[in-house]
C-alpha cells in the first residue's frame, strides 16, 4: 500500500517465495514506510507564501539491512530549495546542476527510480533521493527546506497544511489496529508576518497562546501544544486585519547578493482577491467561450456538444475549431451567441473527422490566440483531446506565454495525454478531467461549464506611485480577469535607489471592471522592509520569472532565456526545466568495514537525486474510484433496473401517455437512501442509470436539441412527440390568458425536465436556468396559470417556486 505522505521507504535484503533473492533493484519486492522517530518543523508564514524547515530523524528498527529512498510529493504550489541527508559515517548534499553538464548521467540506481514512477497510486511531482543501505538499529537525519503558496480561504485566510510526509498519520498501525497517538514526536513552531497585523489563528489541532512580538502585532508567533490526533493533516488558518481586495507585503532581498539580482532587490508580494457577486443563473453573461475539438469527440460525443453549445447564457461570444480538420474557426473570429449564429455553427460542424491523432492542436491554438478577443470578455478555452500530440513541450509552453489572458478546461480520452491537460489547466488556472466513457462526457463537460461560468473582473490592472529612482516589475505580467473564487499571487521587484530617503511608502492601485463598472483599490507599502531572511517571496518569484523564460527557450529566441533560467535556478536553489539535482555523498569519518549507507564510501560521489514525476493511477475521472454509498446500494440500483426493464416490456403496449417515462422512473424508496451521498458525486455516477434506460436519455436530447438560445421553446410538434402528448391536445390545452405560444411551450418543457428531475437535474440545470429566466421576463402573471394546466396535462406536481413565483 502507497501513501500520499512518503517519507522514507524501504526494501529489506530478502528472497521472495520462490527462493529468488533481489538485491539492488525493487523489483516484486513491496515498499514499506521507514520508522519516523521525530519530526522538528519550523514555519515562516508571510500572508500568502510560507517557508518550512524541517529535521526527520528515520531509525531502521527491522533485523535487517534495508536500502531506503526518500521520497517527497510536491504539491502544484510548492518547491524544495534544499536538502541533507546524514549519518554517523557520511552526508549527502542535493545539489543543482546545470543539465548540460549531465553528471546524473555518471550515477547508478537510477532504475530504482524509474520503479516508483510506476508504484504510486497518486500521479504529480516528487523528490526522490535514493540513499542506499541503513543497517539494523541505524538512523538517518534528513533535513529539508520548502517554499510554498498559500490559497487563501473565502474570508481571507491563509490556509497552511503540513506536508502528509512530515505527518505521516496515515502510516500508523500497531498489530493492524489504527493507534490514537503518534509513534514519532512532533514540534511545530510557526511565526507569522504581516503588515496589515495577525488577528487571530485557527487550526484543527492545539496551539499555544498567540504571542505577538511586534507592538503593531505585524508578527506573532504560534505552537503545537501537545501531540496531535493522528487522524487527519494538520491545517493552520491565519487572519489578518483588514481583508481587502489587494494587499501587498514587501520582502527584503539577500544582503549578500548584489543588487540588481533577483535576490538582492526587495521583492513585494501582491495579493488580489476582488469581491465578486455570485451570478444569477441564466441570465445575460459576458464571456468569450472557445471550443477544441477532436476526432473522438465529434464520432462519440454528439450529444456532450448539443448540451454544451445550448447550456451557453446570451450576451457571451463563442467559436468552434475542429483542429483535426483545420486550424481555422468556423468563424474567423468569435461571434455573439444568437439563434442564427448558434444554428449556422451546428450546420457547419462535421459529424466526423477524416484524420487521426491532434496533429493541429499546436496551430490551432497559435490560431486562437492571434484572433482579438471580444472587450470586456474573459477568454475560456474548451480543449478535447483523444491523443497525446506531437509537440507536447512547444504547446505546453504556447499556452504558457499566454496564461495570463485566458483559462483552459481540457478533456482527455486517453491516458497518455492526461499529463498535458493537466499541465494546461494547472497553468492557466482552469480544470482537467479523463473522460473515461462516451455516457459520462456530458456530465464531465458541463460540470467544468458551470465553473467557467462563474462571474471575473475584467480588464485587471495594476499602476505603481514610488520615490524617483525606483521602479517596479511585475513578474510574470498581471492576469487580464480574476474569476469568481480565485485570487492571484503576483511577485513584483523593485529596482533602483531612491533619490528622496524620506519617502517611506510606496502605493499600488489595483483597478479591473465588474459588470461594465469601474473600480479602484489602493494600498500602501513600506519601502524598507524587515524580515528574517528566508526569501520565501524570492524564492517562489524565481519559480515565476523561470516559467516565464521557458516559452521564449522552447521557441527558439536564442540561448539567452536559457541560460538565466539557469543562472536564477543555481541561485536561489528552486529547480527549472534545464537544471537537475545530483546527490553528492561525502564521508563523515573513514569506514572501511561495513557500508552504513551503501554509497556512502571514503571519498565524495553521486547518488540517485531528482524530481519523479509520479505516473499514478488515478487520474481524475469522472467515475471516481471509491464513492461512498449506503451499504448495498449499487446492487439496489442493478436489481431495480433489471425489475424495471420487465416492467416498461409490459407495459409499452399501454395507451396512457407517458407511459415511456413512467416506467423508467426509479421508485422512490430507492432514492430516498442517496441522502448519504454527496450530489455531485451522484451526478457523477448518473450514467450508470442512463445506460439501463436509454429512452429517457433520447428523449432529454431531443428536448434540448429543439431549445433556442434564448432558452424558449416554440410549439411544435417536435415537442409534442417528447412530450407525449398529441399536438393538438396542447394547442387546445393552452390557457386563454397566454398570448405566446412559446410562454406555453417553454413552461411544458421545463415541467417535463422536473418531473424526471432525477436524471436531468446535472445536464440540464443551466438549460432550465436560462428557460426560467425568459419567462420570468416575458410571461408574467401568465405563468402561475400555465403551471397548474401544465401539471394537470402531464400528470407532475412540480412546485411554483421552479418557476421563481
Amino acid at each position: 500500500m502507497w501513501h500520499q505522505s512518503f517519507g522514507l521507504l524501504g526494501k529489506s535484503y530478502a528472497h521472495d517465495t520462490t527462493g529468488s533473492f533481489f538485491l539492488g533493484k525493487w523489483l516484486r519486492i513491496p515498499l514499506y514506510p521507514v520508522s519516523l522517530c521525530s519530526a522538528v518543523v519550523d514555519v515562516a508564514i508571510q500572508d500568502y507564501v510560507a517557508d518550512v524547515a524541517a529535521e526527520l530523524i528515520y531509525q531502521n528498527k527491522s533485523q535487517t539491512s534495508t536500502e531506503v529512498l526518500f521520497v517527497f510529493p510536491l504539491g502544484p504550489h510548492m518547491a524544495i530549495y534544499s536538502f541533507q541527508a546524514r549519518s554517523e559515517d557520511a552526508k549527502v548534499h542535493a545539489v543543482l546542476q546545470d543539465e548540460v553538464q549531465q553528471l546524473h548521467e555518471a550515477t547508478g540506481g537510477w532504475e530504482n527510480l524509474e520503479y516508483l514512477r510506476d508504484q504510486s497510486e497518486y500521479p504529480g511531482e516528487a523528490f526522490a533521493c535514493f540513499l542506499g543501505t541503513l543497517s539494523p538499529g541505524r538512523e538517518v537525519v534528513m533535513t529539508l527546506r520548502y517554499v510554498q503558496e498559500l490559497p487563501r480561504e473565502p474570508d481571507g485566510a491563509a490556509r497552511f497544511v503540513l506536508s502528509p510526509t512530515l505527518h505521516p498519520y496515515r502510516t500508523h498501525y500497531v498489530w493492524n489496529c489504527r493507534t490514537s497517538k503518534l509513534h514519532y514526536s512532533l514540534l511545530l513552531t510557526a511565526s507569522l508576518q504581516s503588515p496589515r497585523g495577525v488577528v487571530n489563528v485557527q487550526a484543527n489541532f492545539a496551539l499555544t497562546p498567540l504571542i505577538y512580538t511586534a507592538q503593531d502585532h505585524s508578527t506573532a508567533q504560534v505552537s503545537l501544544a501537545g501531540s496531535p490526533q493522528c487522524h487527519h493533516d494538520l491545517e493552520l488558518l491565519v487572519y489578518y486585519g483588514d481583508p481587502t481586495a489587494v494587499s501587498a507585503v514587501v520582502e527584503k532581498g539577500d544582503p549578500e547578493a548584489p543588487p540588481g539580482s533577483l535576490l538582492g532587490d526587495p521583492m513585494v508580494l501582491v495579493t488580489l482577491a476582488p469581491s465578486i457577486p455570485e451570478a444569477v443563473p441564466g441570465q445575460r453573461q459576458s464571456g468569450e467561450f472557445i471550443f477544441l475539438l477532436n476526432t473522438t469527440f465529434l464520432e462519440h460525443a454528439q450529444d456532450s456538444l448539443l448540451f454544451l453549445l445550448k447550456s451557453l447564457p446570451l450576451g457571451c461570444y463563442f467559436n468552434i475549431y475542429c483542429y483535426e480538420e483545420t486550424s481555422v474557426g468556423i468563424y474567423s473570429q468569435s461571434v455573439e451567441y444568437t439563434q442564427d449564429n448558434l444554428t449556422e455553427a451546428m450546420r457547419r460542424i462535421p459529424s466526423t473527422g477524416s484524420s487521426l491523432g491532434d496533429s493541429n492542436l499546436l496551430e490551432t491554438l497559435r490560431s486562437v490566440y492571434n484572433t482579438p478577443r471580444p472587450h470586456r470578455h474573459p477568454r475560456q478555452l474548451f480543449i478535447f483531446m483523444a491523443g497525446l500530440p506531437p509537440d507536447v513541450e512547444t504547446i505546453a509552453a504556447e499556452v504558457c506565454r499566454h496564461r495570463n489572458s485566458h483559462r483552459c478546461f481540457s478533456f482527455c480520452f486517453s491516458e497518455d495525454s492526461a499529463a498535458l491537460a493537466m499541465a494546461l489547466a494547472k497553468e492557466t488556472g482552469g480544470e482537467a478531467a479523463y473522460v473515461s466513457s462516451d455516457s459520462s462526457m456530458s456530465l464531465v463537460v458541463l460540470k467544468c461549464l458551470k465553473q467557467a461560468l462563474k462571474p471575473a473582473a475584467e480588464g485587471v490592472s495594476l499602476s505603481w506611485t514610488l520615490p524617483r529612482g525606483l521602479e517596479v516589475e511585475v513578474l510574470g505580467g498581471t492576469p487580464q480577469s480574476i474569476f469568481q473564487g480565485q485570487h492571484n499571487l503576483l511577485y513584483a521587484q523593485i529596482h533602483g535607489q531612491a533619490q528622496d530617503t524620506t519617502v517611506a511608502k510606496g502605493i499600488m492601485t489595483l483597478q479591473y471592471s465588474l459588470d461594465g463598472q469601474d473600480v479602484t483599490y489602493t494600498t500602501e507599502f513600506p519601502l524598507c522592509p524587515q524580515g528574517d531572511g528566508r526569501l520565501a517571496g524570492h524564492r517562489l518569484a524565481a519559480r515565476c520569472l523561470m516559467k516565464r523564460l521557458l516559452p521564449e527557450s522552447v521557441s527558439g529566441s536564442g540561448e539567452e532565456p536559457r541560460h538565466r533560467a539557469v543562472e536564477i535556478s543555481l541561485t536561489s536553489g528552486i529547480i527549472c526545466p534545464f537544471t537537475s539535482y545530483v546527490g553528492v555523498c561525502t564521508p563523515q569519518r573513514v569506514t572501511w568495514y561495513q557500508r552504513p549507507l551503501a554509497l556512502f564510501p571514503p571519498r565524495q560521489s553521486l547518488i540517485p537525486c531528482q524530481i519523479v514525476e509520479l505516473r499514478g493511477s488515478r487520474i481524475s475521472s469522472c467515475h471516481p474510484k471509491s464513492i461512498w454509498v449506503p451499504p448495498g446500494w449499487l446492487t439496489a440500483v442493478r436489481a431495480s433496473w433489471l425489475a424495471l426493464r420487465q416492467l416498461t416490456h409490459d407495459i409499452a403496449a399501454l395507451p396512457q401517455r407517458g407511459a415511456c417515462s413512467k416506467a423508467c422512473k426509479p421508485p422512490p424508496p430507492l432514492f430516498s437512501s442517496l441522502k448519504y451521498v454527496d450530489r455531485m458525486e451522484f451526478g457523477l455516477c448518473s450514467s450508470i442509470l442512463w445506460r439501463w434506460c436509454p429512452e429517457a436519455a433520447a428523449k432529454c436530447q431531443e428536448l434540448v436539441a429543439l431549445q433556442n438560445a434564448d432558452g424558449s421553446w416554440a410549439l411544435s410538434s417536435g415537442l409534442a412527440s417528447v412530450l407525449e402528448v398529441d399536438e393538438d391536445e396542447i394547442k387546445g390545452k393552452m390557457p386563454d390568458e397566454v398570448m405566446e405560444p412559446s410562454i406555453w411551450a417553454t413552461v411544458l418543457a421545463v415541467t417535463w425536465l422536473h418531473r424526471h428531475d432525477e436524471y436531468y437535474q446535472d445536464l440540464c440545470e443551466l438549460l432550465e436556468a436560462k428557460a426560467v429566466t425568459w419567462l420570468c421576463s416575458q410571461a408574467g402573471s401568465q405563468l402561475d396559470k400555465c403551471l397548474e394546466t401544465a401539471n394537470t396535462l402531464l400528470g407532475s406536481s412540480v412546485k411554483p417556486s421552479v418557476f421563481r413565483l
